[in-house]
């Protein structure tokens, strides 16, 4: 009787999580953890700005996937068999303690990283699970030994060693070597192209109000010949351009228009949401009235910060010196033209802090998301990033990387049992 071999490809969130799954599903199961690396759990430790958003406070699986741009319908299934209230409570029972902050993101009570990355690699040794960095794969043979159970893998290390399992799971998220193996068994990939970015605005004078944050805001995507995109939420500009997460919703669920466009496009803004134009066009009138005598650049007339409004006014012709009498009616259209759709040209995408998201990957219908197996090759399986997967930020590509990763290490445990 030989135990079942199972060997993760990826020491990554997804990789540890399967490697536990797996190892405390079956306890005669012989789990080996390869990382190409030397660091463990890279991505674990520089999320959150360091603090690790573990996950995002809802716990109705339909309302959590309206956060992916990318995989939704293929999660919610997944979502009903080990979701955000599953995750909290498996940190709980490895004895550490989530936070909800206001915008619903999900923290460790630490606010470290650290005790993320302590936590899944002190609970894989507690299961036995081999951990091995700097290991790369070179290949997969997928046929060394069928049988009626499904393939026996054959994985050839760059070390020259050569390592045999009945069950292989990929979980090395956007890295290349990934996609390559999993081509060479025969899998789709939909193309790779960044999800989660800032925008590079042309503007000089607008990136010199950085550090400026406006909550809410409405944004548009304009890109010739492709629907229109609209998302809302705080803003934030920088020496670049624009930040914060209406932009990087935005970036996610336009990132296949943005890549097609050369990352060229207009995004227009609608500062104050809360307002139509013939709305705001009667606040402004009012405020005319009331505060004639006063300079429009010092009395502003909404809630948006100084520095912006003195941007604004001049951006729609108006000379700061101007009193609110003074104004006219050609003028007032134009200011509220620009206070609720001005318009700028995107020149090129920043990037999110240090963190890479990516839409792309393993095409889904190839996968059987109940046990997150390939539907062409028997005993392999996916998690995380490498699938074709993406959410916005917020906790939301943790999420989807815990519950493949449980349901993937759960089958691959609990299918086979002990080989003979």
């Amino acid at each position: 009787m030989q135990p079942l071999k199972i060997v993760i490809v990826g020491g990554g969130a997804a990789g540890f999580f399967a490697a536990i799954a797996a190892a405390k599903s079956n306890e005669n199961a012989s789990v080996i953890l390869l990382e190409a690396s030397r660091q463990l759990l890279a991505k674990v430790r520089i999320s959150g700005g360091g603090r690790c958003n573990v996950t995002h406070a809802l716990f109705e699986p339909k309302s959590f996937i309206q956060n992916y741009p990318r995989g939704s319908k293929a999660l919610l299934g997944a979502f009903s068999r080990f979701q955000a209230q599953d995750t909290v409570n498996w940190f709980a029972s490895e004895g550490v303690k989530l936070k909800t902050e206001a915008d619903g993101r999900m923290f460790p009570t630490t606010d470290s990283s650290e005790t993320i990355v302590d936590c899944l690699i002190k609970t894989a040794l507690a299961y036995r699970v081999q951990i091995r960095t700097g290991e790369p794969v070179v290949w997969v043979n997928p046929e060394l030994e069928a049988s009626e159970d499904g393939n026996r893998f054959e994985i050839l290390l760059k070390s020259g060693e050569i390592l045999r399992c009945d069950k292989l799971l990929l979980a090395t998220g956007s890295n290349p070597v990934g996609y390559r193996i999993a081509k060479q068994l025969g899998h789709q990939v939909e193309p790779t192209v960044p999800s989660l970015f800032t925008f590079n605005i042309l503007d000089q004078e607008l990136r010199e109000l950085a550090g400026v944050s406006v909550d809410p805001v409405q944004l548009r995507l304009s890109v010739p010949g492709k629907p229109q995109l609209e998302q809302s939420g705080p803003l934030l500009i920088t020496h670049w351009g624009l930040s914060g997460p209406a932009v990087l919703k935005l970036s996610a669920w336009g990132a296949r228009i943005f890549h097609e466009s050369g990352y060229k496009a207009t995004v227009t803004i609608n500062w104050l949401p809360d307002f139509n134009q013939d709305q705001l066009r009667k606040e402004l009138v009012q405020i005319k009235s009331e505060y004639g005598k006063r300079a429009i650049a010092l009395h502003r007339g909404t809630k948006l910060p100084h520095r912006l409004w003195q941007y604004l006014i001049s951006r729609a012709g108006i000379d700061r010196e101007t009193r609110w009498a003074e104004l006219l009616k050609k003028d007032l259209n134009k200011l509220v033209q620009e206070l609720t759709s001005g318009q700028f040209a995107i020149g090129g995408k920043g990037v999110f802090k240090d963190e890479f998201v990516t839409c792309g990957g393993i095409k889904l219908k190839e996968v059987n998301f109940k046990t997150m197996e390939s539907r062409l090759v028997k005993g392999l399986y996916f998690a995380g990033e490498i699938l074709d997967i993406d959410g916005i930020t917020g906790g939301f590509n943790f999420q989807s990387a815990w519950t493949t990763a449980y349901l993937a290490g759960l089958a691959m445990g609990q299918e086979l049992g002990i080989r003979s």
